[in-house]
């Protein structure tokens, strides 16, 4: 995206996310936020951090039969909601399809996406699962699934499978969820601009838009 970068920048402004590869608001807020970023002349920098919506999850399960059992919505409701995130997804280029996604335990996954930083591709990497978990309906607590989702985004697929058979990352993906219990986090995605000013969930562009210009007019001493 010209002049601004999912990663690394010359005094960016540094948007910090919060956010778990099994919310549908996530990367729905992913996807709007990116076009607000490519909107924006300045320098940006998003920097990904962990969050589990269902830290209990064990074995995947298909996503209505786990919603249907964890919360007080009918089955109609659940559709109902599905759909309308399949349309809102649709307007910002994603292919929702939720009759195949599932619910599994994302620990590993959050600690792939850490792994993926270690070589710039953080933000592939958290795009390619947000596919294979809404679109392609992969389990993406799979390790075999995940090293080779790795491989797809340019990361050594044995190194990606050495690290999820140990515990690397576990601290950096401690102390996220750590620092989202600090900032009172409850519900993702959430957004942190510079450290200032939070946005929380997939709200519209405009809201984004107007947090950079905010965060831009911090930096010049101007008032907001």
């Amino acid at each position: 995206m010209a002049g601004n970068a999912f990663g690394p920048a010359a005094d960016p402004i540094v948007i910090d996310v919060w956010s778990d590869v099994v919310c549908p608001f996530c990367y729905l807020g992913d996807a709007v936020l990116k076009q607000a970023i490519d909107e924006h002349p300045g320098r940006v920098e998003v920097r990904y951090h962990s969050f589990q919506l269902h830290p209990g999850a064990t074995g995947p399960m298909k996503t209505a039969d786990y919603l249907a059992g964890k919360v007080n919505l009918s089955k109609a409701q659940i559709e109902a909601s599905h759909e309308h995130l399949s349309a809102r997804g649709a307007e910002a280029g994603l292919d929702f399809r939720f009759d195949d996604a599932l619910v599994a335990n994302t620990r590993d996954a959050h600690r792939l996406i850490h792994f993926a930083k270690t070589a710039d591709r953080e933000h592939e990497m958290v795009l390619r699962l947000f596919r294979a978990e809404f679109t392609e309906g992969l389990d993406v607590s799979d390790h075999g699934v995940l090293a080779d989702l790795a491989a797809e985004v340019g990361l050594e697929r044995a190194a990606a499978a050495k690290t999820l058979a140990g515990n690397d990352f576990e601290a950096e993906f401690e102390a996220d969820i750590a620092q989202a219990r600090q900032l009172g986090i409850s519900g993702v995605p959430f957004f942190v601009f510079d450290g200032k000013r939070a946005v929380s969930g997939a709200q519209p562009v405009e809201l984004f838009r107007r947090a950079l210009e905010l965060s831009t007019q911090d930096r010049a001493g101007s008032p907001a």
